[in-house]
């Protein structure tokens, strides 16, 4: 993320941000901070939350391990399903442009992707609280054909501007309409 505040500000139409809030480093990394937006009656806030929902799991020795799930894959997966079906859970993810990696472990190389008509664009993301604080993941599809040859497993899901306010306010089987590869030719790669 290379937006300010105020541009993030102007962009998702918040009156402003909190003094003492710095804005997170400029990459995202899981359990790192970043930028939110979500909705609190009826008017858009911005919050830093850490990326990936604690999980424990058993380890091979039988030694709990905590773990920061980090993309919903699954939306019919119960350990989505409150954070989806809740309109005040769903939150947008600001970004500027986002990374995959290509080529073999050890030679890979980063392949940047953005948007180039909404300089500032949103995943679809869910949040809950935890002891920790506010912690968030990315939903992410079937990747487009601009992705695909990149990173074929998967790619986060894009919002456009206009689809913004139903990613965060509609029933759940409406908002999910969305979670479709964002349109390729209205993409770059570098």
């Amino acid at each position: 993320m290379t937006a300010n505040q105020a541009a993030l500000a102007a962009r998702y139409g918040i009156a402003g941000f909190p003094p003492d809030l710095t804005l997170p480093p400029s990459e995202l990394f899981p359990k790192r901070l970043a930028w939110t937006i979500r909705e609190e009656d009826d008017a858009r806030i911005a919050e830093p939350m850490a990326w990936g929902f604690p999980m424990t799991i058993k380890g091979k020795t039988g030694k709990s391990i905590e773990k920061a799930v980090t993309n919903v894959r699954n939306y019919a997966s119960p350990f989505w399903r409150s954070a989806l079906k809740a309109p005040a859970r769903r939150c947008l993810v600001p970004f500027t442009t986002f990374c995959e990696w290509e080529g073999e472990t050890g030679a890979k190389v980063e392949r940047w992707f953005d948007v180039p008509s909404q300089p500032i664009t949103s995943f679809a993301g869910v949040w809950r609280p935890s002891d920790a604080g506010p912690v968030m993941a990315i939903l992410t599809c079937e990747p487009n054909p601009l992705v695909a040859p990149i990173h074929p497993k998967a790619m986060p899901v894009l919002l456009t501007a206009d689809d913004e306010p139903t990613w965060l306010r509609a029933p759940v089987e409406e908002a999910l309409k969305l979670a479709t590869p964002f349109p390729s030719q209205l993409m770059t790669v570098s």
